[in-house]
């Protein structure tokens, strides 16, 4: 996706610790043009998987995810992080935050995701894979098919794609892939 590649190098910011600030257009101020773009371009890269649903976490899978189950007419869950009083029967996953550096806990009404859903699961980073193992724990604790999982971007070098493939999911797709922070230099993959 050469836009959301633009952006990257011209808006992005190299922290420490290999984090990657994007908030100015993904994951704090959202760009929602950027955001139709990206669920479209989902759309065609995962338009052969038989999905019913779509799966995402609090915060920043949410604005995309929305967008994707819009245009495929599907519904969208999210995984909250914090277990609301009103859920009774929950699925639940011990996931640990690269970015913010602690465990939290990830919860699924046992009401939206059942064995019939056939998953699409969609978030704004791949990083060391630790979301995206949280997100199997649910759908094997529920019985759903994991058919694919989309990221806006990956981190290559913190190698979460490797995990989740060793956990089971080979259908993942990244639309701009970054291979260094090293440096303070964005090193995106050609």
């Amino acid at each position: 996706m050469k836009i959301l590649r633009e952006r990257i190098l011209q808006d992005g910011r190299c922290l420490e610790g290999g984090i990657l600030k994007v908030d100015s257009f993904i994951n704090h101020q959202m760009d929602p043009n950027l955001m139709k773009q990206v669920a479209v371009e989902f759309i065609r890269r995962f338009a052969d998987l038989p999905i019913n649903k779509i799966l995402t976490v609090e915060a920043s899978g949410i604005a995309p995810s929305v967008l994707l189950g819009y245009l495929l007419e599907l519904p969208v869950v999210y995984a909250k992080k914090k277990k609301p009083s009103t859920m009774q029967e929950m699925y639940v996953a011990e996931v640990r935050s690269f970015t913010k550096q602690r465990d939290y806990t990830m919860v699924i009404s046992k009401e939206y995701l059942t064995p019939k859903d056939h998953i699409l699961f969609v978030d704004d980073f791949l990083a060391y894979g630790n979301t995206g193992l949280g997100i199997i724990d649910l759908c094997q604790q529920a019985g759903a098919t994991i058919e694919g999982m989309g990221f806006i971007i990956e981190k290559a070098f913190q190698h979460g794609r490797e995990l989740l493939t060793e956990n089971g999911v080979f259908c993942i797709e990244s639309l701009a892939i970054i291979d260094s922070l090293e440096d303070d230099r964005i090193q995106l993959r050609k």
